[in-house]
């Protein structure tokens, strides 16, 4: 366990040093690298990467053990594509230490490292070879780095690329800002904007709490409630030193699960749509996708995932060795790493849920998981005030094994959920909605069936006697199955599940419209503005996503209602923009953008070019995002996310009357 915290520490201090002090780091850096070519026969080259390494510092080798700190690794761009890597990459001389911390020997360089790879260049038109080292270089703290070379084959200089942005850059760069009126309604936006992110946070923290209470009830959680407890009260001398152990003890865990979300803190200052462009991006979603698969087989009993036995030794170690309070924080520790299998899928499940959610990815991590490690500590602090209710929970038995497959079957649903989104984001078509609804009908009536006792899995056993709350929770999910038979076959929306089925027009059948509710709408901005100019009615720019459940909520939920679907359809020109949209943009559509600090950014994609504009123009990120404009660029009232039907009906008829106030009567 130690060596997870020095690592996550080691990550934070340098997250700390180069955004505090990028200077100090620029002018001190523990290893500065140069690369060269020497060509061996006319189309042999030896590729040579050096680092020259401060004193003091360790960079570490290749065959490093990766128990310890990160070994180098490289990767060459395009091999097997021009030329060939032949052999493997060689090393110059290292040194082996034990090290303390880690307790493994590492093999590292000191001073200097030069790393040898020998090419066979099979296509006389490759001039340029591209490699990327990925190292840790330590010294007091370890320090992640990454550096990439470009080797000259024919002797040519090489210029490194800058992404720099040219007059047609510049002017398309340009063009997508708005010189919109009534701008000063965007603070008002703002104001509702920041009233709502308090309650999403409640949220999620309730989700993780939720979390935290199905974890109390699994097999690796549950047992070890009255253990604990009594070690503290029967073993500390007093009650009242019990009593604080315990509070500590419960404390410690919910600090433990609020410091594993600290990792993602450091991506808090990059770019404004970086997380969101992660939350969306198709290989994330299918790895998560792949994560749930392998959660739900072991809550199935086909395995168990565990961390490592040593770590857990070492901790339990730790908290006999130290005592006091910090022994009772290495207990805490021991608890979150034995406790691993089951609570693991439930915290995979929390960080898919803020995936998912509006708003910051890490803050609603950090959230969710103080409201889960609060959920897991607060039984050992209510039991140790009133012990006697200990005599009052219920036996361990068979009873957990049920919950662990109820909860794998949650897992599975929740796994394609991720599917969903890496088919609509890649516009894939393999995951309809009706497959989409057909697959969780199966799972709801396999999960009902087997909560009825037909059949078992394969760690499992039917119970001679089935209970009162496995035939109750078996129902449920009888008649969920009946309820996503009914949006199956007759194709209503299902307002219970808005956001996480497709939408409905992604579909197998024929539709007249590819747009929410088959309302009519346009795919982009400039099309929406002159076809508000020719009828006179004002845009309404739904900044949207295919990935988003909330947009799927608002359309299902409250597009839905006759009252606003109609005010949609006849007095608006729809302009939905997927902020997701990964399809690339045409080459000659495609720009390198300029900010106005002079920062660039490639709009390669459809989404690339709609998130930057609504980041460049109304100062947002988040999905969904609705804006009012008149066809004379006029803010009709201030930008709306989510919220209840009456305030989105009120909202829009507000704009409505704006509008006519400004134009007496359409064209």
């Amino acid at each position: 366990m130690g060596k997870v915290v020095l690592f996550w520490l080691s990550l934070f201090t340098t997250g700390l040093i180069y955004s505090q002090d990028l200077g100090l780091v620029q002018d001190q850096k523990p290893v500065v690298w140069t690369h060269a070519v020497e060509k061996k026969s006319d189309s042999t080259y030896l590729l040579i990467m050096e680092g020259k390494i401060q004193v003091g510092w360790h960079l570490y080798s290749q065959y490093s053990n990766p128990d310890g700190a990160m070994p180098a690794e490289f990767e060459f761009e395009n091999a097997g594509k021009g030329y060939q890597l032949t052999g493997s990459v060689t090393e110059s001389e290292t040194h082996k230490a034990y090290n303390d911390i880690f307790e493994v020997e590492e093999t590292f360089f000191e001073n200097r490292a030069q790393f040898t790879q020998l090419i066979t260049v099979t296509d006389p038109n490759v001039s340029q070879v591209k490699a990327i080292i990925y190292y840790q270089i330590c010294d007091q703290v370890c320090i992640p780095g990454e550096m990439e070379f470009v080797f000259s084959l024919n002797g040519d200089p090489v210029e490194a690329e800058v992404l720099s942005a040219d007059e047609r850059d510049k002017a398309l760069s340009k063009s997508l800002k708005l010189d919109f009126k009534n701008q000063e309604v965007l603070a008002q936006g703002f104001e509702l904007l920041d009233a709502n992110s308090g309650s999403d946070l409640w949220t999620i923290f309730g989700l993780g709490f939720l979390g935290g209470l199905i974890a109390l009830l699994t097999p690796c959680v549950f047992p070890m409630i009255p253990l604990t407890v009594s070690f503290f009260t029967k073993h500390s001398g007093s009650r009242r030193k019990g009593l604080s152990s315990a509070m500590f003890y419960g404390f410690s865990i919910v600090l433990i699960y609020a410091l594993l979300s600290l990792p993602f803190h450091l991506f808090e200052g990059a770019d404004s749509q970086f997380l969101n462009s992660i939350a969306t991006n198709v290989w994330l979603n299918l790895f998560f996708f792949l994560i749930f698969l392998v959660f739900a087989f072991s809550f199935f009993g086909f395995y168990e995932l565990t961390l490592p036995a040593s770590w857990a030794s070492k901790a339990d170690a730790a908290s006999g060795k130290v005592g006091g309070f910090i022994g009772i924080f290495f207990m805490a520790v021991t608890l979150a790493i034995v406790s691993f299998s089951c609570t693991g899928p439930i915290l995979g499940g929390l960080l898919g849920s803020t995936a998912l959610a509006e708003g910051s990815v890490a803050w609603n991590l950090s959230v969710g998981m103080i409201g889960f490690g609060l959920a897991l500590a607060l039984p050992f602090g209510l039991f140790a005030l009133f012990p006697s209710w200990l005599q009052h929970l219920p036996k361990s038995g068979g009873w957990m094994e049920t919950v662990k497959t109820v909860l794998g079957f949650l897992e599975l649903a929740l796994a394609l959920k991720f599917l969903s989104n890496a088919d609509l984001v890649g516009h894939w078509g393999i995951l309809k909605r009706e497959v989409f609804l057909l697959i969780w009908l199966v799972l709801a009536l396999a999960l009902g069936l087997y909560l009825f006792g037909l059949y078992r899995f394969k760690s499992g056993s039917i119970p001679e006697k089935i209970s009162s709350w496995r035939k109750v929770v078996g129902l449920i999910a009888v008649v969920f199955s009946g309820y996503l038979a009914y949006g199956l076959f007759t194709q209503e929306p299902l307002k219970l599940l808005s956001g996480f089925p497709p939408p409905d027009f992604y579909t197998l059948r024929e539709v007249d419209s590819e747009c929410p509710l088959g309302l009519n709408c346009v795919k982009d901005f400039e099309e929406g503005l002159q076809l508000s100019k020719a009828s006179g009615k004002p845009m309404l720019i739904d900044f949207t996503g295919w990935a988003c459940v909330n947009c799927r909520k608002m359309e299902e939920q409250v597009w839905s209602k006759a009252e606003i679907f109609e005010l949609l359809k006849q007095e608006f020109i729809l302009v939905s923009l997927y902020v997701d949209d990964r399809a690339k943009l045409p080459k000659n559509e495609q720009f390198v953008f300029q900010f106005e600090n002079g920062k660039t950014k490639r709009i390669e994609t459809i989404g690339d070019l709609w998130s930057t504009f609504q980041n460049l123009n109304f100062r947002a990120v988040s999905q969904p995002f609705y804006v009012q404009l008149s066809s004379d660029l006029e803010l009709l009232n201030a930008p709306i996310q989510n919220t209840d039907a009456k305030t989105y009906q009120n909202w829009l008829m507000e704009g409505i009357k704006n509008n006519k106030a400004n134009h007496l009567s359409y064209f």
